[in-house]
């Protein structure tokens, strides 16, 4: 659940900061001094929210001003970019906001959107039905390969399309 505190943005600081992009190679081979991209991991990726409660600021310290509260723990989100020991963060929504890493894990996760979705006992549209997972449901993410990947829902543990739930990219390969 998310709770709009405020609409100002920080977009003259934020330009100053200098956006981090690129494919993952080029995030991979920048230097972990650089503070815009301090993690020397892959920009962008996903993580999952590590706390009850999250706020998320306008721009990367404690003073900004809180814009949104996640109120969703384990819920994926996608780090779009680093500055120090903040990471600014994009839900399945399009909404984004700075926090602190300590907030973030690296478990990976799914969040069910659109409709009804089916997790099935193997990765063939075939296989047996273990459950059905309505939307907003969030769960673990085990593995993927192809369009399938294993997660683990409310106990519930079985495979589904990838385009089924958010939380990972096209094609990428999770084991």
């Amino acid at each position: 659940m998310l709770v709009r505190r405020s609409v100002l943005a920080a977009l003259a600081l934020l330009a100053g900061l200098g956006a981090v992009s690129g494919s993952a190679a080029q995030g991979r081979s920048e230097s972990r001094k650089d503070p815009t991209h301090a993690s020397g991991l892959p920009i962008p990726r996903f993580v999952t929210v590590r706390v009850g409660e999250l706020n998320l600021r306008s721009g990367p310290n404690g003073n900004y001003p809180i814009e949104w509260v996640f109120r969703r723990k384990d819920m994926p989100v996608e780090i779009v970019q680093e500055f120090d020991t903040w990471r600014r963060i994009r839900d399945w929504e399009g909404a984004e906001g700075w926090v602190h890493q300590s907030a973030l894990s690296g478990r990976r996760g799914a969040l069910i959107v659109g409709q009804t979705r089916t997790v099935h006992e193997a990765p063939r549209a075939d296989s047996a039905v273990v459950a059905r997972a309505e939307p907003g449901v969030v769960g673990s993410l085990k593995k993927c390969r192809d369009d399938w990947c294993e997660v683990e829902l409310k106990g519930y543990r079985g495979w589904m399309k990838r385009a089924d739930f958010w939380g990972t990219y096209p094609g990428e390969k999770i084991e």
